[in-house]
């Protein structure tokens, strides 16, 4: 089968803030989704915007043409209600593209005052007659990541054979996951944070008892114990799609996800510009093993658990990651911070307040109109004088290849295993 076209293919991105939403636009995304403080699956994230930014979001939006999404997906109880009604008031008034849900109550209040309605993974959709149903509300739909890349292709002909139409009046449009992390209840509804901590992974509370190490003990003997291949019994190695994104794409899905709200705006930069040259690549006939090999070498040097296909290949089990937390081969170490950009000559001053920079390190600055800025630093000035490396409490000046604006943050970034 033909591949589709490029422009037919949206590549959606997680901004958990402006930084990561900078980067998202830099890396090629088509289209955001982000939470407000309440009422989404990050809800406890330490990055999420505030309902005063909406319009600030949908300006920077409007301005790349970029469509923006707000998640409003939890569980909603009759309480909640004044809240969702008021978030969806300022979404309509904002001017952002769509919001994603599950609840009935938000799918039928934001119908009322004319939002866009994307149908949220929590729905777990896996037929064609949920789609048909949903039609009558959404737009967009995200399937259930349980399903095969058989089961994606029916669904998809027969959207496409039936003409399924959503308000807009055009055909729905399907969504997948195509990379990043996963919960062991993969489309499921988790209750263990909620019956270990009463904080209900549901409401986006989730205390991630899935990442930790387990042993397995006799309930009747507790001095015995069981070995087991794995103690990270429960947590997912991450999803990734790029090797065989031709094949997902000749199902006729047409919007990728990239899992990462609560993920650094270097995560954000680097995954959507590989998933942007991967659908660029298959597009121009130049998608080779090659090609792919890269590109996974770059998704290493971020936030990982190691990856797999997940089960759009016929898996029935899933993988597990062997040891906590990423698995990067590289990371970031903060520096300082931006002081002034000179844009006549393209140098930036910077304050150190944290280790050391060197001739030849390669540097990270990000910012919440910068984005994400990579640098390879040449040379190193101190009281306009060239020096070797800058230490901490030195006012340092590196050329850099854009603007840089104050409280700018400046990292280095080392190799995982190295001491710095």
């Amino acid at each position: 089968m033909r591949a589709p076209l490029r422009k037919d293919i949206e590549i959606m991105a997680p901004a958990g803030g402006f930084e990561s939403l900078m980067a998202a636009i830099q890396g090629g995304a088509d289209s955001v989704y982000f939470g407000v403080e309440q009422l989404n699956m990050r809800a406890r994230a330490t990055m999420n915007f505030k309902l005063d930014d909406l319009e600030k979001v949908a300006a920077i939006c409007q301005e790349h043409g970029v469509r923006s999404y707000l998640t409003l997906n939890t569980i909603v109880y009759d309480h909640d209600m004044s809240i969702v009604k008021h978030v969806c008031d300022r979404v309509k008034e904002a001017g952002i593209t769509a919001i994603i849900a599950s609840d009935q109550a938000v799918i039928s209040y934001a119908k009322s005052i004319g939002i866009e309605i994307h149908i949220s993974t929590q729905v777990n959709i896996t037929n064609v007659e949920t789609i048909r149903f949903y039609s009558l509300f959404a737009d967009v739909m995200v399937l259930s990541r349980e399903l095969s890349l058989m089961q994606i292709n029916h669904i998809c002909d027969q959207v496409r054979k039936e003409n399924i139409c959503g308000p807009n009046g055009k055909p729905v449009e399907i969504e997948v996951f195509a990379h990043g992390a996963l919960c062991m209840a993969v489309s499921g509804k988790c209750y263990l944070s909620l019956h270990t901590y009463n904080s209900s992974a549901n409401r986006g509370a989730c205390n991630q008892n899935c990442r930790r190490k387990y042993k397995v003990m006799d309930a009747e003997d507790p001095n015995i114990e069981f070995e087991i291949d794995n103690e990270y019994i429960m947590s997912p190695k991450d999803l990734c799609t790029l090797n065989f994104m031709d094949q997902l794409l000749d199902t006729g899905v047409q919007v990728l996800k990239i899992e990462g709200r609560g993920k650094g705006p270097e995560y954000v930069k680097e995954v959507v510009s590989c998933y942007r040259e991967a659908v660029d690549a298959i597009y121009e006939d130049t998608y080779t093993p090659e090609k792919v090999e890269g590109w996974m070498e770059r998704l290493r040097s971020v936030y990982n658990r190691d990856f797999w296909g997940g089960y759009y290949l016929g898996q029935e089990l899933g993988e597990w990651t062997d040891q906590a937390g990423s698995q990067a081969s590289q990371k970031k170490v903060y520096l300082g911070v931006g002081k002034h950009y000179y844009t006549k000559i393209g140098v930036a001053e910077f304050k150190i307040e944290a280790q050391k920079m060197r001739v030849g390190d390669k540097l990270l600055i990000t910012g919440v109109t910068t984005g994400v800025m990579e640098v390879e630093v040449e040379e190193i000035h101190v009281d306009g004088q060239p020096v070797e490396e800058a230490k901490r409490g030195d006012l340092c000046s590196i050329k850099v290849p854009d603007r840089v604006r104050p409280s700018d943050k400046l990292y280095k970034m080392v190799a995982n295993e190295e001491v710095v």
